[in-house]
């Protein structure tokens, strides 16, 4: 298990300096969100020319890029914007290539028509679920032509609300190329924090074999939980990393939904754990 964080969380003017601020927490991993190369126009037409550069200073600091960051809504409830990203995801898989990685990060959204992140009735009908699959029906082959695999994140708010629904999907469309972020502070109904131990391992049970990378972060109540960072909330992390440790490949764990200066807490925590779990093994 490897600690990492989204590198959209530490801004700075440039790249390097990005990078720098991250490595200053002896953090290497990363889900890197391309806003931090600060590209001017559009992503098409610049990651070709600006890839090499990014590959280059990832390398020289002996870092890891886990994933692209590309969280999109495949469910929108506008066409055009479901079009839209699907041309986003076409684009950075193409992008994987110059970067050096082949994950990307991404969600299955939401009917909410504002937000991805916001949950909505229509969200678990059937109609909702054939939209779904025909978006990664799209989506897939390009991404298994390029060696990319689309990771989504099981998210409540989501249409992928959960571990169950999240293995129907991978099982219906039945591509190698399709995996999962796996968040623990995501997985959790309303009234699902009392069964804790028992949500997680359903979920590596469910999924471990098809984790792609992981998330940090923690939450104080089930359902639309916000984001906490990561050791501050009711999650139970000593089990979450102990799962994460008993996986049979290494993952990366990527820290969000903090502030730099929670930063050196939860990547201690997670190292704690790690520590304990990975001697026991």
């Amino acid at each position: 298990m490897q600690v990492g964080i989204m590198s959209g969380h530490f801004k700075r003017t440039s790249l390097e300096e990005s990078l720098d601020a991250i490595l200053a927490h002896d953090i290497r991993h990363l889900q890197f969100n391309m806003s931090s190369a600060h590209l001017q126009g559009p992503l098409e037409e610049k990651i070709e020319s600006a890839g090499p550069h990014i590959r280059d200073e990832i390398d020289k600091r002996k870092m890891v890029i886990a994933a692209l960051g590309g969280p999109v809504n495949m469910v929108h409830v506008d066409p055009e914007k479901r079009q839209q990203a699907i041309d986003r995801l076409s684009v950075l898989i193409s992008a994987c290539e110059h970067v050096g990685t082949s994950v990307i990060a991404t969600c299955t959204g939401s009917r909410d028509p504002e937000s991805m992140w916001r949950h909505h009735p229509d969200n678990a009908t059937e109609g909702t679920w054939r939209v779904l699959c025909s978006t990664l029906e799209k989506v897939l082959p390009i991404a298994e032509a390029a060696g990319v695999t689309i990771a989504f994140e099981p998210e409540f708010n989501n249409v992928a609300s959960d571990a169950k629904k999240s293995r129907r999907l991978i099982d219906e469309m039945r591509s190698p190329n399709l995996k999962v972020v796996m968040d623990a502070a995501n997985i959790f109904g309303e009234n699902d924090l009392s069964r804790m131990t028992e949500v997680l391992d359903e979920a590596f049970d469910l999924l471990g074999e098809h984790i792609a990378i992981a998330h940090g972060k923690d939450l104080d109540h089930g359902g639309d939980a916000g984001h906490l960072a990561a050791g501050t909330g009711k999650l139970d992390y000593d089990h979450y990393v102990k799962l994460l440790c008993g996986l049979p490949f290494d993952v990366s764990v990527i820290l969000h939904g903090l502030s730099e200066d929670q930063v050196p807490g939860a990547a201690d925590m997670l190292r704690h754990f790690a520590t304990k779990h990975q001697a026991h093994q």
